[in-house]
Formats: C-alpha cells, sequence, structure tokens
C-alpha cells in the first residue's frame, strides 16, 4: 500500500480477514457482472492534481492495450456466460491509444454499450481520432456514451487541477460532441465547498449555456466523484457495517465490475478487483476472467471512502 495512505491509517488495512480490532472484514462476491473495463493505458496529455491514477505524459505503468487482447476479453465474457452489459475504456486518456477505435468498434459490434471516459482535449480532437468517432456514431448510435472529465462547472476551478486553458479546450471538445449527435455524459469532483444540489444546478445552468444534453440530476449522466484523500483517516469496513449503513455488498462496484490492464514489462494483460487501485498488488486476480470471479477484500481506504460510505460507482 502507499506510504500515504499507510501514515493516515496507522495499523488499518493490514489483513483482508480482519480488521485492526480483530473484527471479520467485509467481502464482495462478484454478483452479475455488468462492466468490464479496460484501462487503454496511464499515458495521458495532461498531469491532474490529486489524479487517483498518476496519469501524466510520461506514465507507462500501464501500457497500451492491443484489440486483440481486448477481442480475447470479449470472449471470455461469453465463455465464463457473464451478463456483462457495458464495457468501458479508461486511462490516462484513452484517445491515446491509437487502437482506441478499433477496440471501441470491437466491444460495439458484440452489442455492447461503451462508456469511454475522455477529457475531450487535443488527443480526442485529433482528426483521425474524429474521423473513427462519426464512424462509429454513424453504425452504433447511442450505444456509445462519452463521459467528459469536467472537474467543475467553473472554469478556474478545473483549470487549478488540468492546466490552464484546459476547461476551454474541454469545452471546445465538447461542443463538437454535441454538434455531431454524441451522447455525453460529465464527470465531476466533490473538492469545494458546496453541496450535491448547488454542484448539479450549476452544471446545468452550464449545460444549458452551451446546449449540452446533459440531465444535471442525474446521477449517472452528471456524476459527481467524492475525493480520494489519501492523507485522511478513514474506518475500515467490517461485515457488520452493512446492516449499520443500510446497504448491501451488492451496492459496491466490485461486486458487478472488474478491470483489465496490463503492466509494464508484462507478458499479457490481468484482471484487477477495482477500477481505481491500478496499482495495489493485493488487487490482481489473475490474467482471465475465471480468475476474477473470487470474492474481493474491502481492504483499502478507497474501499470505504469512495464506495462503500461515498456510494460512487464509474458506471453510467
Amino acid at each position: 500500500m502507499d506510504q500515504r495512505i499507510e501514515k493516515a491509517n496507522v495499523g488499518k488495512f493490514i489483513d483482508p480477514r480482519k480488521t485492526a480490532d480483530g473484527s471479520a472484514r467485509a467481502t464482495v462476491a462478484l454478483n452479475q457482472p455488468q462492466t468490464l473495463w479496460f484501462n487503454t493505458g496511464t499515458l495521458c496529455n495532461i498531469t491532474c492534481e490529486n489524479c487517483y491514477i498518476e496519469s501524466s505524459p510520461i506514465n507507462d505503468r500501464l501500457v497500451y492495450l492491443t484489440t486483440c487482447e481486448v477481442e480475447s476479453y470479449l470472449d471470455q465474457i461469453s465463455e465464463r456466460a457473464w451478463p456483462v452489459e457495458e464495457i468501458g475504456f479508461t486511462g490516462g486518456e484513452p484517445f491515446m491509444n491509437p487502437e482506441v477505435i478499433a477496440m471501441t468498434r470491437a466491444a460495439l459490434s458484440r452489442g455492447y454499450r461503451v462508456l469511454i471516459l475522455t477529457n475531450a482535449m487535443r488527443p480526442m480532437m485529433r482528426k483521425t481520432m474524429r474521423a473513427g468517432l462519426l464512424s462509429l456514431l454513424e453504425t452504433y448510435g447511442d450505444q456509445l456514451t462519452l463521459r467528459v472529465s469536467l472537474d467543475h462547472w467553473r472554469a478556474a476551478r478545473h483549470d487549478d487541477i488540468r492546466g490552464k486553458g484546459a476547461f476551454a479546450k474541454t469545452i471546445e471538445g465538447m461542443e463538437w460532441l454535441r454538434d455531431n449527435g454524441f451522447r455525453m455524459a460529465v464527470a465531476g469532483r466533490a473538492l469545494w465547498d458546496e453541496t450535491q444540489p448547488q454542484a448539479r444546478a450549476a452544471y446545468g445552468k452550464l449545460f444549458a449555456k452551451h446546449n449540452f444534453n446533459i440531465d444535471p440530476q442525474n446521477p449517472g449522466m452528471t456524476v459527481i466523484f467524492p475525493e480520494m484523500d489519501e492523507m485522511t483517516e478513514v474506518p475500515e469496513i467490517t461485515t457488520a457495517c452493512w446492516g449499520i449503513l443500510g446497504k448491501s455488498p451488492q451496492d459496491v462496484m466490485c461486486a458487478t465490475s472488474r478491470m483489465v490492464v496490463k503492466r509494464k514489462g508484462a507478458d499479457s494483460p490481468t484482471v484487477l478487483a477495482c477500477t481505481l487501485l491500478p496499482y495495489s498488488e493485493e488487487f490482481e486476480m489473475g490474467p482471465t476472467l475465471a480468475d476474477a470471479e473470487g470474492d474481493v477484500a474491502l481492504n483499502h481506504p478507497h474501499c470505504a471512502k469512495f464506495c462503500v460510505l461515498g456510494g460512487a460507482s464509474c458506471s453510467v
């Protein structure tokens, strides 16, 4: 585990079976998997403050996946009879990967809904990528959604995280998506001193200003993620917490999803329990979907703060 997390949560999140006080740690079984994520690589055109995966123009700890590798896992979905409805592509910036259009087409052609997470900046706006997206739109229409990272509805705050001028470039990309009829969603961050209703109302005004067909009140279309501050102490989740919190293990993201990554220097990809923990070895389940059908111990602060207490999900 990251040393910053260990420092903030001394003595916690050590034993996958028990919490620091000896209670039984909560686990989550894979149940009716709905989403398979592919991390297309950690390279990104920008470096964002507090990026959970530390994406940047130089971070290649997770290397580019290939279309053949993606197709192998799509085959495994059928072989394992997983009831997957959605394929997600994340990064890094997915449009940095030269095969992203082909990978997306491979998933769409099998009838899956596809969600691509993007900053809608230069990589997406390259001529070849725009042509590829238009081709996908013509064939598959609303089967494809692009979720754009818009950290705040105010330009200055978004730029504080993503760099000067980033907001304007993202809006430009969103306007291109709008003008060409793409289905869009937005991902923001609960970093500022404002309530969810206040944030959603402000995003709504922004969407109306630009005529973006995005519902600010729909948590699947305007996703506001809780922050994952690694220096914050968080409680461990025990088996008793489900009843105390009035929640079910099936509410947690790892009950319905897995993520495929390829580590730098590895011969083949591997499957992770969680999209948020790409570098934590204990959440690596093995190279196949069969390996990934085991239970997941909630043995990380992100499990508690983001998924159980924050109630967040990466899917639409």
